[in-house]
């Protein structure tokens, strides 16, 4: 066999990462396989957020290709590419945040407990917030919280970190930019005003003007206007040492919210969470060409 050939990868699971792309100037995160390909499965590179393993992934390729005729009898001269599509699925192993962002597709809401939302003081990081002694009372070790500006009448796309929305018209709801903020975390602990997070925020460090919501759940709706929008990394893992990567600059949902149900022992079943994307075009700066995503194998 040939030095630059290695045998067929046998994989047992595909890790899913996603990572934020700039609405207002349609501007994706992008890979780079060569430099960072590389990387440790649990600790991906900034600013991609690990969603863990994965179930059910499927690729599919809706490009066509036609043959361009010419003489009589007609006889195929070349080939052209008439349509260009590409579209993947894949089952969330947990539920969360932004598994449930990423497979309900619209806006994905954050439930807010009553009560005013608390102001991020100065020194705060996106893994602790000051928010000072008194505020921290009110919070408790385990609360999720929602960390963005009050909304002010602003239109636009809302959010911090991430679009969470799409607002036509202004709106009434100060807390509106917090409820559908994907600038989420859990508390893990409270010292001296301080709520230290379990991981940080996918924001960064807070900015002036940022404030703290307690978060009770998430609640997503069918139907609406707007369409949530991220880049992909897909990872498989080889048994002898190789890596398959398929990188989706930018992906949009193409399903509404939707489940799959695993039957387990007795009346049992796991509730999954089932995503469906169709990846949108983006210009490759190495020589300009259309596409829609990039499939690279790095060899063990």
């Amino acid at each position: 066999m040939s030095g630059a050939m290695g045998r067929a990868p046998v994989t047992r699971r595909v890790r899913a990462y996603f990572a934020p792309v700039n609405r207002m100037t349609g501007v994706p995160t992008l890979f780079d396989a060569a430099a960072s390909g590389g990387f440790a499965v649990e600790a991906p590179p900034a600013p991609w957020v690990d969603l863990g393993w994965c179930r059910g992934f499927a690729r599919r390729c809706g490009t066509k290709v036609v043959a361009m005729r010419a003489g009589a009898p007609a006889i195929a001269r070349s080939q052209v590419r008439t349509e260009i599509e590409a579209s993947v699925a894949v089952e969330f192993e947990s539920w969360g945040k932004l598994p449930l962002a990423l497979a309900a597709g619209s806006q994905q809401m954050n439930l807010l407990w009553g009560g005013l939302a608390v102001g991020v003081g100065v020194g705060s990081t996106a893994t602790a917030l000051h928010v000072g002694v008194d505020a921290a009372a009110g919070f408790v070790v385990g609360d999720l919280v929602a960390v963005d500006v009050d909304y002010l009448g602003q239109v636009g796309f809302v959010g911090s970190g991430v679009s969470g929305a799409y607002v036509g018209a202004a709106l009434s709801d100060v807390e509106y930019v917090r409820r559908v903020s994907l600038n989420v975390g859990r508390v893990v602990g409270i010292a001296a005003g301080v709520l230290q997070l379990a991981g940080p925020l996918i924001a960064g460090d807070p900015v002036v003007g940022m404030k703290v919501s307690r978060v009770a759940g998430f609640v997503d709706r069918e139907g609406g206007s707007f369409f949530q929008e991220w880049s992909g990394l897909f990872v498989t893992e080889g048994e002898q040492g190789d890596r398959v990567i398929y990188h989706y600059p930018r992906l949009q949902a193409m399903q509404g919210a939707a489940e799959v149900m695993e039957l387990l022992a007795g009346p049992l079943e796991r509730v999954r969470l089932a995503g469906a994307f169709r990846a949108l075009p983006v210009k490759d700066a190495v020589d300009g060409e259309t596409v829609v995503c990039f499939r690279s194998y790095l060899v063990a």
